[in-house]
């Protein structure tokens, strides 16, 4: 089955590339360069930032559903990053190199499955998810951190 992996849009964050970092603690971000690759994932384009680059780490509502599920957690937008991943049966290095927590979503909201998998066995697990009828959407966390990572749909 098809599958499409999507990066966040970047409008919420653009107010904060370049602000000082008082302004960014106002808003409860932070930012950090990035010194290892792996180590730093932006949502936005589904990438590890190069060593040298700089990441703003702030807190995200990734699972606005009304429902017991709803959902924020810490991630990391590239400073500057404007071009939203969006892969068609591709797994971006970025999730194929860490381990998975997927987690399954109905249309409401509510998660109906979830599982973990090394990055690199993605594509069987999105297959089964998506195999059933009721599965309208896939988060994709890193299991370490637990940090959300991508959002997947059938293309």
């Amino acid at each position: 089955m098809a599958f499409r992996i999507t990066g966040l849009d970047p409008a919420p964050f653009r107010h904060l590339y370049g602000l000082p970092e008082e302004a960014l603690a106002a808003h409860g971000a932070k930012r950090y360069i990035a010194n290892t690759r792996p180590g730093f994932p932006d949502r936005v384009e589904i990438r590890d930032a190069a060593p040298g680059e700089t990441v703003l780490l702030l807190n995200y509502e990734h699972q606005p559903a009304n429902t017991p599920y709803r959902s924020r957690h810490a991630i990391f937008v590239r400073e500057g990053a404007e071009r939203v991943c969006n892969e068609v049966d591709t797994i971006p290095e970025s999730l194929s190199v860490r381990p998975i927590s997927l987690r399954a979503f109905n249309a409401a909201g509510e998660m109906v499955d979830a599982d973990l998998a090394a990055g690199g066995e993605l594509e069987p697990l999105i297959a089964r998810f998506f195999a059933n009828p009721e599965v309208a959407y896939l988060h994709a966390h890193y299991a370490k951190r637990g940090c959300y990572a991508a959002r997947i749909d059938r293309a």
